[in-house]
């Protein structure tokens, strides 16, 4: 069986773990990046342009940090798809969002799809949901929108970068979806950070209140046990704050997310408090 080869634009903490991923599991990758990659020690060939990478491989996925990296390699000019012919393209965007006005990110997303459908090409939004680990595990939520036909050909790429995928119809709500997670998942880290402090400062001991937080939290004995919390809250203990993704990219995810809601006129107090935390902390180097 003839082995599918993939492009990836974008090499930052999450595009190496899914391209690595990608390489483990027998697929062809090819990458482009604005700084060499080292993936070629992992079997990785080299495009020298992203115009490159997208002639030669069936799929391209691009996992770029913010709209000046989109607008670096030209993914959202029109003219750039209309250099070669395009069979397949399906453009993972995972943080585009982060620094535009939901509407402005939206109309982006449309851009590129008619530029891509235009010269034959098919697309797909599809933002990711997780960090550094489950993108290296393998186990990110893809949130798809756009070419249903595309998407259910994509799915055994995304069996291997993900844990769980949702086809969520009409370009533009992948993006929509990918600020509501977000949004959830900034407004229970702030609740959980403030408990593990309010712990500490009443005098319990760091001895009670980590086995207190390890039994409550995330060994499923409480009704606030989850995933992330099980995930962050022992290295959270230990004081251990290795990136894993951006506080700016979060706090501006936040933001946007409150923006939707001003655009929709939904009324968010609990993300608005969560922001202003998010964003002290970030302008005071937290």
């Amino acid at each position: 069986m003839e082995r599918v080869e993939v492009g990836f634009l974008g090499l930052g903490i999450m595009g190496k773990a899914m391209a690595m991923n990608l390489l483990r599991h027998e697929f062809k990758v090819t990458v482009w990046n604005r700084t060499l990659s080292k993936l070629v020690e992992h079997g990785a060939s080299t495009g020298e342009t992203p115009a490159t990478v997208i002639k030669k491989c069936k799929y391209t996925i691009g996992m770029l940090s913010d709209p000046a990296a989109a607008l670096s390699v030209s993914s959202f000019k029109m003219g750039f798809w209309r250099q070669f012919p395009v069979e397949k393209v399906i453009l993972i965007c995972q943080r585009l969002m982060l620094t535009l006005h939901p509407r402005l990110v939206r109309s982006l997303i449309h851009v590129a799809s008619l530029a891509i459908t235009a010269t034959g090409g098919s697309f797909i939004e599809a933002p990711v949901s997780g960090s550094k680990k489950p993108a290296e595990d393998g186990q990110l939520i893809i949130l798809a929108a756009g070419e249903k036909a595309l998407y259910e050909e994509a799915i055994p790429l995304f069996d291997v970068l993900g844990k769980k995928y949702f086809f969520l119809g009409q370009v533009g709500n992948g993006a929509k979806m990918k600020l509501v997670v977000n949004m959830i998942m900034g407004s229970m880290m702030n609740a959980f950070s403030e408990g593990l402090v309010l712990a500490d400062e009443s005098g319990l001991s760091q001895k009670y209140a980590s086995r207190c937080t390890e039994f409550t939290f995330w060994q499923d004995l409480g009704g606030m046990a989850n995933p992330m919390f099980r995930m962050k809250g022992p290295a959270m203990i230990q004081s251990s704050y290795s990136p894993q993704f951006p506080l700016k990219h979060q706090q501006k995810n936040m933001r946007l997310a409150l923006a939707l809601g001003d655009e929709t006129a939904v009324s968010m107090p609990v993300a608005a408090a969560a922001n202003e935390v998010l964003l002290y902390s970030y302008k005071n180097g937290g």
